[in-house]
């Protein structure tokens, strides 16, 4: 479904990615690891059109979507959670999914539906501000609302950082189910390599900008694979 080629990305003269190539088959879900400023973020967001490569390219099903602005891929089935359990502080739960469904082009309010049939926990919070809701509250928000948008393609960075345990394992089963029972692809950023075995099917670590080893979820237990995710 999602092939990168080759990637370079800069941020000015500093160059972040290098030569940066990965898979995310149709129906897989492939786990970003790494130590923290190796690039995995920025590789998101350049997947996502939010920052521009200075090399390389990017395909989905097969079309170059190198050059195509972030609101075409959300159009052509990819949604993206970044870090930070982004929402609308001043707008309520059910306010913020109201936001995401005016801006998609079906419209159809059963997304909303479909949506909290993923995050039950949300519904009682509906006229809650999002900026009263703890971390974890957030997160489910969030991801909610890139449901919401029915992707084929899902990008999630951390979801689990600076959330409680128990919201943890919420989230876990919330994307087990959709990969494995809704079939939705998903790139997931995660620190965490319990989880990343328990839900990957292969995995890419990078390391000062580069792939330094990608391969099949089994081989996470390797003490070679493990030294380049110890901090």
């Amino acid at each position: 479904m999602l092939s990168v080629s080759d990637v370079d990305v800069r941020y000015g003269r500093a160059r972040v990615l290098h030569g940066v190539s990965l898979e995310v088959p149709t129906g897989s879900l492939v786990c970003l690891m790494g130590r923290n400023g190796v690039g995995k973020t920025t590789l998101l967001k350049t997947t996502m059109g939010l920052l521009r490569p200075a090399a390389g390219r990017v395909e989905l099903e097969g079309e170059d979507i190198t050059g195509l602005p972030t609101h075409q891929r959300v159009r052509r089935g990819m949604a993206f959670v970044p870090q930070g359990h982004v929402s609308f502080p001043q707008l309520t739960v059910w306010e913020n999914l109201q936001v995401t469904l005016e801006a998609t082009s079906h419209r159809q309010a059963s997304a909303v539906e479909e949506a909290l049939a993923v995050f039950p926990t949300l519904r009682p919070l509906f006229k809650r501000p999002a900026g009263f809701l703890s971390g974890g509250q957030r997160q489910q928000l969030a991801i909610a609302r890139a449901l919401i948008t029915r992707p084929r393609l899902l990008l999630l960075d951390e979801p689990t950082e600076g959330v409680q345990p128990s919201v943890i394992d919420e989230i876990e089963l919330a994307v087990r189910r959709l990969h494995r029972q809704a079939g939705l692809t998903v790139l997931l950023v995660e620190q965490y390599l319990d989880l990343a075995l328990r839900l990957a099917d292969s995995f890419v670590v990078l390391d000062a900008g580069r792939v330094a080893h990608a391969g099949p979820v089994a081989e996470l237990h390797d003490e070679s694979v493990r030294r380049l995710l110890s901090v």
